[in-house]
């Protein structure tokens, strides 16, 4: 699909509402919200049981104008719960990469930092940070999530290549020329996230603490709970645990530009590069992607971490609005998870 539409402007934190560092605001949806069609379409995601079309929705909450406007829970979960992040880690990835960039700790333009690639006839030296946040890197990597299949993405997290997910990743070799194909791999995460550790000189515990420092616990994520392999890894691609709120936090930060009630955490530019299109995303592809975001799931301008089985945390600029949705969906849900979430979104 074609994606050149040009990047709708990020609204700013509306006068007199508080930033939600430590709680959340909350205010009834606004006038012209169909609440109505909005009931309507919560009422179908939390039927119990759940419907075949989506499989569960364990949580949804959507923030407008910086307020919480709704919120609902399945069966036992709470505004406490955790969910699986699945692939939005990827998108918390990219933001540690720009908070490196912010301090001149690293360069997405240069050659990646990557040991397995320094010979000199080495054709993946020319891979660059860039290429690897916007999928573009050419190395191979199957990323398949059905069991028993040639998997790649299964391997790393669950099979050989679980005590060091980015050795695995980087160990793969190049099907195509840096920045001419565009292919999704979890693998290239993982490759991003310990380059990230590596300009930091960080082991596991020091690399938990920067997150927190520098990302988390400026903007009030106190629910995070990132998973790191053997090697000292954070396994960026697949797992940061949070509440829906958190996620949601996350959101705001991006919404806002990398702003945080007056403090710039990311650097000027970084959310505009999270969200402009990149080239080659093949027309079989529903979405578009930018860098380690997904695009236009929720209309033209809207952009969104994505994770397996219905994890979602989306942007609307144009809206002002957040819509988080955590769940368990099979693989063949997508679609309809995807359609109902534009459709939530129509509602405001």
């Amino acid at each position: 699909m074609p994606f050149d539409h040009p990047l709708p402007p990020l609204p700013v934190q509306p006068d007199g509402v508080a930033w939600p560092t430590k709680a959340w605001p909350e205010s009834p949806p606004a006038p012209d919200t169909d609440t109505a069609r909005l009931n309507r379409l919560l009422d179908r995601a939390f039927t119990d049981p759940a419907p075949e079309t989506m499989g569960e929705t364990h949580a949804f909450l959507a923030v407008q104008g910086g307020q919480i406007v709704a919120e609902r829970y399945w069966r036992d979960f709470t505004p406490g719960s955790t969910f699986p992040s699945w692939s939005e880690a990827k998108s918390i990835t990219q933001a540690l990469i720009g908070i490196l960039v912010r301090d001149g700790k690293i360069d997405i333009h240069a050659p990646a930092d990557v040991p397995e690639w320094q010979e000199a006839d080495d054709p993946r030296r020319a891979i660059t940070l860039d290429m690897l946040l916007r999928m573009s890197s050419g190395l191979k990597f199957i990323e398949d999530y059905v069991p028993g299949s040639v998997s790649d993405v299964i391997e790393m997290l669950f099979g050989s290549g679980q005590l060091d997910v980015a050795a695995y990743a980087a160990s793969q070799p190049l099907e195509h020329e840096p920045d001419t194909f565009w292919s999704y791999s979890s693998g290239t995460s993982n490759i991003v996230a310990r380059c990230a550790a590596r300009a930091l000189g960080a082991d596991a515990d020091t690399f938990r603490e920067f997150m927190f420092r520098e990302l988390f616990s400026p903007i009030g994520m106190r629910s995070p709970l990132p998973k790191f392999d053997a090697a000292g890894t954070f396994i960026g691609s697949s797992f940061c645990y949070c509440t829906a709120r958190d996620f949601a936090r996350f959101g705001l930060l991006y919404l806002r530009d990398g702003v945080w009630d007056g403090t710039r955490i990311l650097p000027e530019g970084w959310v505009d590069y999270a969200r402009t299109p990149t080239p080659a995303v093949p027309d079989t592809e529903t979405l578009g992607y930018g860098a380690h975001w997904w695009l236009d799931m929720a209309g033209p301008g809207s952009f969104s971490c994505n994770g397996y089985e219905g994890q979602y945390t989306v942007l609307v600029p144009e809206k002002d609005l957040i819509l988080v949705r955590h769940g368990k969906s099979p693989l063949e849900a997508k679609d309809a998870v995807q359609a109902w979430i534009a459709d939530v979104a129509d509602c405001f």
